[in-house]
């Protein structure tokens, strides 16, 4: 769910690499461009299609949408330039969480109070939740994308980036048309084949999409309380628990073990409160909880405890701080006050600076991925390893001190 190109959001990890077809969990990971296309695309289409109709799609369905299975070389060329820029934790929830975008929110909660009660009823899942993935891929149903899904869907089925899982994607595409959910006509979304007010992938659409208006269709693009339902449903299926806190801002003491901050570690409430972490406002939950410490800025920016709901977040967008920019908003939505602006200066490293860090890293033998300038999961755990190795303080986050003492080590190691 999500891209919203140049228009709402889209962001990796830690530093934010912003790029357009980020998934929800079930999303591929971005390959470098470095394939080519051989085949001729009218040659792949016709064996696509017979290919659909061994799979159920039928022959009245694929005329249906014959017009759209044409090659979209701008689909292509914004999947091969997807743009990089970085920006904190702190930048990104601020931009994406505007003063108009909460307040609109707010009033959403308010005119659709009803359908977020039954819907909670009957899913689990908080109004403030659905509000805020709601807000933030789609500003509400207001951006939803201009790109013909199923060309699209089939430009990046054919291209040999991310060709077998655009191509299940398709095959999803045609059969929401085939059980009479949406029309040809009216799949229109962003480039990377996500559509509706959710800016929903194909895939999880036909798995996830309940028709809570009782006409008979599951209609995420004309229809809120389909959208709504779908939302809350998709979400259950990431293993949301009902009743339970997902996001909580803390504050910190200057001697934590900054090791433990892991969306992989996860303690009892009462062994972080043991280590002097303390709710930001209100109290902490039960002290038998089970919690992971989020420092999407490292040890002196803002701080979080992720309780296991969370993971419902990063089910739904993998990307670090989307997932928590979604979780702080809809804490926002529930009367949690504006986030704290941490306990000192953060530097945030730019693509360049953070593939210096890469190489350095690569050159004391860590594994980073692709020096690509993106502070992803592996880069993060190859940071916080070299972090305990030189001495630093291991919250995960790069920084210039990182890189010169791995300079310095460099060099003494000739």
């Amino acid at each position: 769910m999500r891209t919203i190109a140049l228009t709402l959001f889209a962001a990796t990890i830690a530093l934010v690499v912003v790029t357009p077809a980020l998934a929800s969990g079930n999303k591929p990971a971005s390959a470098p461009p470095t394939c080519q296309n051989t085949g001729r695309f009218e040659r792949w289409a016709e064996d696509f299609k017979k290919e659909a109709i061994a799979k159920g799609i039928s022959p009245q369905v694929m005329n249906a949408a014959a017009g759209d299975f044409e090659l979209d070389p701008a689909v292509i060329k914004r999947d091969r330039n997807q743009g990089v820029f970085s920006q904190s934790f702190l930048q990104f929830s601020d931009r994406m969480i505007s003063a108009s975008r909460f307040k609109n929110g707010q009033a959403q909660l308010e005119k659709h109070r009803l359908l977020f009660a039954k819907v909670e009823r009957d899913f689990g899942v908080p109004a403030e939740v659905l509000t805020a993935f709601w807000g933030l891929e789609s500003d509400f149903g207001a951006v939803t994308g201009k790109f013909r899904l199923i060309r699209s869907l089939a430009t990046l089925a054919y291209d040999c980036r991310r060709s077998e899982f655009f191509r299940e994607e398709l095959v999803n595409a045609l059969r929401i048309v085939q059980r009479g959910d949406q029309t040809v006509e009216d799949m229109n979304g962003n480039w990377a084949g996500e559509f509706g007010a959710l800016q929903i992938t194909a895939g999880d659409a036909f798995r996830n999409a309940v028709d809570y208006d009782g006409d008979g269709r599951r209609d995420l693009i004309h229809s809120v309380p389909d959208t709504v339902a779908t939302a809350a449903n998709f979400l259950k299926s990431l293993g949301w628990q009902r009743g339970q806190p997902w996001l909580q801002e803390v504050r910190l003491t200057a001697d934590l073990p900054w090791e433990q901050a892991d969306i992989e570690i996860q303690h009892p409430v009462s062994q972080w409160k043991a280590w002097g972490v303390r709710a930001a406002g209100g109290r902490l939950p039960a002290d038998t909880m089970q919690a992971s410490l989020l420092l999407p800025m490292g040890r002196l920016g803002p701080a979080f405890l992720a309780y296991p709901n969370f993971k419902a977040f990063m089910g739904w967008n993998s990307a670090f701080v989307y997932s928590t920019t979604a979780g702080y908003f809809a804490a926002r939505l529930a009367g949690a006050p504006l986030v704290g602006r941490g306990n000192g200066e953060v530097v945030v490293l730019t693509p360049p600076q953070i593939m210096d860090l890469q190489r350095a890293l690569l050159a004391r033998g860590y594994e980073v991925g692709e020096v690509d300038g993106k502070v992803g999961a592996m880069t993060r755990k190859a940071v916080k390893q070299a972090q305990l190795k030189v001495g630093l303080p291991a919250d995960s986050y790069p920084t210039l001190a990182l890189i010169d003492r791995l300079r310095v080590q460099n060099t003494g190691n000739r």
